[in-house]
């Protein structure tokens, strides 16, 4: 009797080690739906905004063009913020907890205080958007494919200059979604 043959076999494969597989598969099909429906739910704005530190900045949001525009497309919190891709997305999502712990422990838990805050915090987003080359902001505007023909002759020449610099979008576009915080006093320059 050849192996494949052999009762409790499939195709040269113990039975065991089939069932195995299949179970680790639809465990992993289970694990990774509830990952992906734990970062569905995570991205919503509302989820973002459900915490009152964020609703200051989403007011701010809600009168600038990536909310309200001309041809009717409105981002929301994760299409700046977190990356579509999945270990990046997890990494952003473990270093986002931060602004809860300091939520919690009272570092940003008022206006005041967050304005207090704000420049550090908008330093560290600006950070992070340099070091991916505004990985999240190209997901809608990239550089590369902009008709500067169809541009104000400013837009043309500053994005030209860019592209030119090696420049990345939060170069020039800081405040753009929010309120640009002004530095503090101790970091202009006379």
């Amino acid at each position: 009797m050849s192996t494949a043959n052999r009762p409790g076999r499939t195709g040269g494969f113990p039975l065991k080690r089939v069932l195995l597989l299949l179970a680790v598969f639809v465990a992993g099909m289970l694990v990774l739906g509830g990952v992906n429906g734990f970062f569905a739910y995570t991205n919503k704005t509302e989820f973002c905004t459900s915490c009152h530190t964020m609703q200051w900045n989403h007011e701010e949001y809600k009168t600038t063009a990536h909310f309200n525009n001309a041809s009717g497309v409105q981002t929301g919190c994760a299409d700046c913020h977190v990356p579509k891709e999945f270990g990046p997305k997890v990494w952003s999502k473990l270093v986002a907890t931060k602004d809860i712990y300091h939520h919690v422990i009272g570092t940003i838990d008022t206006k005041e205080k967050f304005e207090e805050h704000r420049w550090e915090m908008a330093n560290r987003v600006w950070d992070k958007m340099r070091a991916t080359d505004s990985r999240e902001c190209r997901g809608c505007h990239d550089i590369q494919n902009m008709d500067l023909e169809l541009q104000t002759r400013i837009a043309r020449n500053k994005h030209s200059s860019a592209l030119e610099k090696g420049q990345t979008c939060i170069d020039c576009h800081q405040g753009i979604a929010h309120r640009q915080p002004d530095p503090p006093l101790e970091d202009i320059q006379l």
